[in-house]
């Protein structure tokens, strides 16, 4: 088809003109009669979003995606281009992207009037019938719909009665295309109003001129549901005309948050070589996600992006890598240490409440990491809640696992785990702790002693996430100490201020 350059040519060639909402309802039935999935890479929306899209598109809806930041609802209209026809002809020059068959702007009408079967006519790939705006403050009817423009007026030598010296905005010249407007709370609500006429009749105005222009539009619209507090609001009449409006929602397991970070992850081949990420450290990245979307200090309402994962893991990779370069070890792994590394990754993430804002973005980072450790600790090991109270009688088996590991601590031993130290010391430090490495070797086997010390490590964090040790953070070194000697050295520090004072 693309070998036909003139209407003549087209309409001896059988060519049918379809509008863009048939076009994309054609091809979406095909993709689902044929099994393919109509948004490959979007993720844990299967029973969800994505059923409610097909059966808007099914309907010929313009549709509303809301939902929080980070919930893939621009992809989602960026990957509806797949479901439109890889090319279709338009009057040649055209801004507008006329149809051969239904011209609707004064280029088109009175170049075809002129030349008749003889109008040239170009193709355009579906790549190319693809609009997005981001609302802002600042955008203005003329940036959307058009406006007068004095200088064509000027060259052409036409007073501003004659609807050539009209400029078409970035809708118009995405008529038979797909257009998407992200954030559209942000759009001034005397903006919103313009787009009343496209939505429900098809035909806009320009600066008063009385024209039809009957553009043939599929319109997305994304929305955060904050915005409507925050920045302002969608009005009624506007959102009465999207037919449908669709809810999105972040993971609703670590499973599919594991399968995004895995697709969404920049992964460098040559870090990939040097550093391993054993399952449990994916894990503990995407529970921390999962815990900040259901904390007291974040703000909920704002959403916590899957990017905050897909970055963590980024991260923990490179601060592995970094430790690796300055030893000048080949291989590595990345730690629960490497954590500290990820920091910047959440930070920069999540919004705080005020009670945040006091406890300040690094300490909410690390409460985070612990609850993470914390709460996938029972999975791998013996719950330490369970055991916590227990006390041993005489002559009384005591069946706590960590009996050996506290006792070493108890004895006022101390451990000092430091963020940038070699793998090999890191090992030996870890086998300094009394029944830790035994504790591991009884419930995994089959382990390398890598994949052991890391284990190890992990054990460490858990009890103290659990209160049973005490963990500090000081630089870049980590103490792990007796919880009571720990208390009660405070206490002395608080005494000794107290009599000075």
């Amino acid at each position: 088809m693309k070998n036909i350059h003139t209407i003549g040519a087209l309409k001896k060639s059988g060519w049918v003109s379809t509008s863009i909402k048939d076009e994309i309802r054609n091809n979406l039935i095909l993709k689902m009669q044929n099994k393919e999935n109509p948004f490959p890479g979007v993720l844990g929306y299967e029973d969800t979003v994505i059923p409610d899209t097909e059966r808007a598109l099914l309907s010929k809806h313009n549709i509303l995606f809301l939902g929080l930041r980070g919930q893939a609802k621009t992809r989602i209209a960026r990957q509806m281009t797949e479901l439109l026809d890889e090319y279709i002809p338009i009057v040649a020059g055209s801004e507008i992207n006329d149809d051969p068959f239904n011209p609707i702007s004064n280029y088109a009408i009175t170049l075809i009037q002129e030349k008749g079967d003889d109008t040239p006519i170009e193709w355009i790939h579906k790549s190319k019938r693809y609009g997005e705006k981001l609302a802002t403050p600042d955008v203005s009817v003329s940036d959307l719909i058009g406006d007068i423009d004095p200088i064509k007026a000027a060259n052409l030598k036409l007073n501003f009665a004659d609807e050539r010296v009209l400029h078409f905005g970035i809708i118009p010249k995405s008529n038979r295309c797909i257009f998407v407007i992200n954030e559209l709370p942000d759009l001034q609500a005397r903006i919103q109003v313009s787009l009343f006429n496209i939505l429900e009749e098809g035909d806009l105005q320009i600066r008063g001129f009385k024209m039809r222009l009957p553009l043939d539009i599929l319109f997305i619209f994304t929305a955060n549901p904050e915005d409507y507090t925050n920045r302002g609001s969608i009005v009624t009449p506007l959102k009465d005309r999207i037919q449908s409006q669709i809810m999105t929602h972040y993971p609703k397991n670590i499973e599919t948050s594991l399968a995004i970070t895995s697709q969404e992850a920049n992964k460098i081949k040559s870090q990939d070589e040097k550093v391993v990420m054993s399952d449990l450290i994916k894990r503990l990245i995407e529970q921390v996600s999962f815990e900040a979307r259901n904390s007291e200090l974040v703000d909920r309402k704002s959403g916590v992006s899957a990017r905050l994962t897909i970055s963590a893991y980024e991260n923990a990779m490179s601060s592995a890598e970094r430790r690796a370069i300055i030893h000048h070890e080949k291989n590595t792994q990345v730690w629960i240490s490497d954590f500290m590394g990820i920091i910047p990754s959440i930070t920069g993430k999540i919004e705080l409440v005020y009670e945040g804002e006091q406890e300040g973005p690094y300490q909410v980072a690390f409460n985070l990491i612990d609850k993470s450790i914390r709460t996938l600790f029972s999975d791998y090991f013996p719950n330490p809640e369970t055991l916590k109270k227990r006390k041993t009688k005489e002559n009384v088996k005591d069946e706590n696992p960590y009996k050996s590991i506290l006792k070493w601590f108890d004895q006022g031993n101390q451990l000092n785990l430091f963020t940038e130290s070699k793998d090999a010391d890191k090992i030996q430090l870890l086998y300094k702790v009394d029944g830790l490495h035994a504790l591991v070797k009884s419930t995994y086997n089959n382990l390398n002693e890598m994949e052991t010390a890391m284990l190890m490590e992990f054990v460490l964090h858990g009890l103290a996430s659990y209160s049973l040790i005490s963990k500090k953070i000081v630089d870049s070194k980590i103490e792990f100490k007796d919880l009571m000697g720990s208390m009660l050295n405070i206490g002395s520090q608080h005494f000794s201020e107290d009599d000075f004072s």
